[in-house]
């Protein structure tokens, strides 16, 4: 069997044909966590999770991008772009309650994006102080039900890892580093906090200073999980389509090139890892 860790068939990309592909997965033994990314998402990953007895499970959280309101003009490096995001705040008690449902088995997707950062530095350092904010209370929501946490992080690992060590009465026992993207020193540090790290179709890509084969070696099998992300991060020969959890064998075949493994292996240690870490 295989557990894609991390997909998102809450979102809209999936209205027309949800359910077909759901029940495609399940046939071929594919399981799934559905992970939110505002409250609206997130409510649509438990309402799907209950309708099915086992393999799909739902993760609960809000996703940094949606702290800023309107239309808000950001920098990608010198480039200026306009992001619209829904604005959102977090309702600890909206979020807490929806956890109530027994197929909620994580909190996230929550940490810190600075890929979209606006244009000014104060501004810029009023988002991160946010995105901390908005971190810490995922955190305390974890602490409090018990659960594991699902890492967002792009370009900000040293930040994650910074607040980890700093609200050391927050920082969870168990966690996942999401479609992780760092190096080998970023990686040591999730391994030394004893947290699981995810790979998925951006293992295909080429990101500078980012070698994904060195990494992926260095990741012991027992702490690696793999995902989609879909509908995003297709792998070759489905680039720029719309990813889908029956996809997430591409992301395992790779992982078995690399480690030298048979596929079969890759399946098995990694739905158990994903079995221990979200207890389904």
């Amino acid at each position: 069997m295989l557990i894609d860790s991390h997909s998102h068939l809450n979102f809209s990309a999936f209205k027309e044909d949800r359910e077909k592909i759901i029940k495609e997965c399940l046939k071929n033994n594919i399981w799934m966590i559905n992970v939110g990314s505002q409250y609206d998402t997130s409510k649509k990953a438990v309402e799907i999770a209950e309708q099915y007895e086992k393999g799909v499970y739902a993760a609960i959280g809000l996703h940094p991008i949606h702290l800023d309101t309107g239309l808000v003009k950001m920098r990608i490096d010198e480039e200026e772009v306009e992001f619209n995001s829904k604005e959102e705040n977090f309702d600890y008690q909206k979020y807490k309650e929806l956890a109530k449902s027994k197929k909620v088995v994580a909190i996230g997707e929550t940490g810190f994006d600075y890929y979209w950062r606006p244009k000014t530095t104060a501004k810029k350092e009023l988002f991160r102080q946010k995105q901390k904010e908005l971190f810490l209370e995922h955190l305390k929501l974890a602490k409090e039900l018990q659960l594991p946490v699902i890492f967002h992080c792009r370009m900000a690992q040293k930040d994650l890892i910074k607040t980890l060590l700093e609200n050391s009465e927050l920082k969870p026992q168990k966690a996942v580093a999401h479609s992780f993207v760092g190096n080998k020193e970023d990686l040591k540090q999730y391994l030394d906090l004893g947290y699981y790290i995810g790979f998925n179709g951006i293992i295909f890509k080429k990101i500078q200073g980012i070698n994904f084969e060195e990494v992926i070696k260095e990741t012991p099998l027992e702490k690696l999980l793999i995902e989609t992300d879909c509908p995003y991060l297709a792998p070759p020969p489905f680039l720029g389509e719309r990813n889908t959890p029956i996809y997430v064998r591409y992301v395992a075949e790779k992982i078995a090139r690399i480690k030298n493994r048979k596929i079969e292996e890759i399946e098995e240690i990694t739905s158990q890892n994903a079995k221990q870490l979200f207890n389904i």
